[in-house]
């Protein structure tokens, strides 16, 4: 038996399921994946660059809770493809959300967190809290 006897076996358990691999998706490169996210760090401060395209800055959230940081954003995306008639012949919709947390070493001052968007990339600089101090804590 060879290797290509065996997948086309594999293949007639699940048919449907390996022809959607060959389909090209409409929305394949602007549908939101996981948040990839890059973070920084200085003596004063993390920056953190997250990748989120198709988000518009109001469709995205950013909280801070002392060390905890999370981003969650909705994408919507439309397209309409017409004849020349004007009839809509397909129109697909995708309405989705990504979100991603992590937790840094020091807490953040929540309020001088900046924010950017540009061109579907946030932009966050995360001042380290100046008050927040390490206690050395006694062995009994």
């Amino acid at each position: 038996m060879t290797a290509l006897t065996r997948r086309e076996r594999f293949e007639d358990l699940l048919p449907d399921f390996f022809r959607r691999f060959g389909q090209p998706s409409v929305f394949n490169e602007q549908v939101p994946g996981d948040i990839k996210i890059d973070v920084t760090e200085t003596d004063k401060d993390y920056r953190v660059r997250a990748e989120i395209p198709g988000a518009k800055k109001d469709d995205i959230r950013v909280s801070v809770e002392g060390n905890y940081v999370s981003i969650s954003a909705e994408v919507k995306k439309e397209k309409e493809e017409k004849s020349d008639g004007g009839r809509v012949l397909v129109k697909e919709t995708y309405v989705g959300s990504s979100s991603r947390g992590f937790s840094l070493a020091h807490e953040i001052d929540e309020k001088q967190v900046v924010a950017k968007l540009e061109d579907g990339v946030l932009k966050l600089t995360l001042p380290k809290r100046s008050d927040a101090s390490s206690h050395q804590i006694a062995i009994q």
